[in-house]
C-alpha cells in the first residue's frame, strides 16, 4: 500500500506539474505569433540554392522576408523571371518585369598586357597568392588566375582563359558567388544590356597604372568629356560606368588611349578555355 509518506511528495510534484503545464498553455496562447503560410510556398517556388545573391540567409530568409514585406521580389538571382512571377502569384501580385544582371570580371590584365614581379609557386589559389605581396602579378589590382571562381561555380560559366577569368553570359545565374571567393573584388553583377564597360579595376595614379598594365585605366577623363549622358565618373583613379544612364553610344571605347572600355554587347558569347 502507498504510505503517506510517499503519496505527499507524488501529490506535490503532480500538482506543481500541473500549475507549470498550465501556465504554459496560457504563455503559449498569450505569446503566439501567428505563422504566415505563404513562406512555405515561397520557399517551395525558391530554387534552394541558399547562395545568398538575395542579400539575405538562404531561401528560407529570404521567403521570410518577402512575406513580412521587408524584401523585394526579384532578387533571386538563380530563379529568374520565372520564379519572380510564381513568388508575386504566392504573395498575391501581379506581373513583375525584372532587370537580369550577370556576373562581370573587371580585368583584361593577361600576360600580353602585363609582366610578374615574381615567381610564386605556391599553393595553386587565389586566395593563397593574394596573401603573398598581393600575388605574382605587377598590377596589385588584377586577376591571379588560379580559377578559385571557376571551383565555386555551380553552372560552369566562368573559366580562365589566358591566365584571365571570363564569364560566359548565357550560363551565368548571378549567384553571386564567384564574388564572394575572388580576394581581389574584380568580379561584379552587371546589367545585362547593351552597354559600355570598364574591364580594369585598377586604383593606383596613371602613371604607374599605366606602368604595370597596358590596358589600364589611367584616369585620363577623355570618356568623363567624350559621354554626352553624364554616365562616367572617375573614382578612385579609376572610370566608372552608370548602366542606367548609359546608351552604348560607344564614344567613350573611340577615345579610351589603353582601350579598357568595352561595348559589352559587342563581346563574344561564348568561351574557348
Amino acid at each position: 500500500m502507498w504510505t503517506y509518506e510517499i503519496l505527499v511528495p507524488v501529490g506535490i510534484v503532480v500538482g506543481i506539474g500541473l500549475v507549470l503545464g498550465l501556465v504554459l498553455a496560457i504563455a503559449a496562447i498569450i505569446f503566439h505569433v501567428p505563422v504566415d503560410e505563404r513562406i512555405e510556398e515561397v520557399i517551395e517556388v525558391l530554387p534552394g540554392a541558399n547562395c545568398g545573391a538575395c542579400g539575405y540567409s538562404g531561401c528560407s530568409g529570404y521567403a521570410t522576408a518577402l512575406c513580412e514585406g521587408s524584401a523585394e521580389n526579384g532578387l533571386c538571382a538563380p530563379g529568374g523571371a520565372e520564379v519572380v512571377q510564381k513568388i508575386s502569384e504566392v504573395l498575391g501580385g501581379g506581373a513583375v518585369t525584372i532587370v537580369p544582371k550577370v556576373a562581370m570580371v573587371h580585368c583584361n590584365g593577361t600576360p600580353q598586357h602585363t609582366t610578374k614581379k615574381m615567381e610564386y609557386n605556391g599553393i595553386p589559389s587565389c586566395s593563397a597568392a593574394a596573401m603573398m605581396s598581393g600575388g605574382a602579378q605587377t598590377c596589385q589590382y588584377g586577376c591571379l588566375g588560379f580559377g578559385d571562381c571557376v571551383n565555386v561555380c555551380e553552372y560552369d560559366a566562368i573559366h580562365i582563359v589566358n591566365s584571365v577569368a571570363v564569364v560566359q553570359p548565357e550560363k551565368c545565374t548571378a549567384c553571386t558567388m564567384c564574388i564572394k571567393e575572388c580576394p581581389k573584388s574584380l568580379i561584379r553583377l552587371v546589367t545585362l544590356k547593351e552597354q559600355a564597360t570598364v574591364r580594369c579595376n585598377n586604383q593606383d595614379k596613371g602613371a604607374l597604372a599605366n606602368k604595370v598594365c597596358k590596358v589600364s585605366c589611367i584616369a585620363c577623363m577623355k570618356c568623363v568629356k567624350a559621354c554626352e549622358f553624364d554616365a562616367i565618373k572617375i573614382e578612385n583613379n579609376r572610370a566608372v560606368i552608370n548602366p542606367d544612364k548609359c546608351t552604348a553610344c560607344g564614344a567613350c571605347v573611340a577615345v579610351c588611349p589603353k582601350d579598357c572600355i568595352t561595348l559589352y554587347a559587342s563581346e563574344p558569347r561564348s568561351i574557348t578555355a
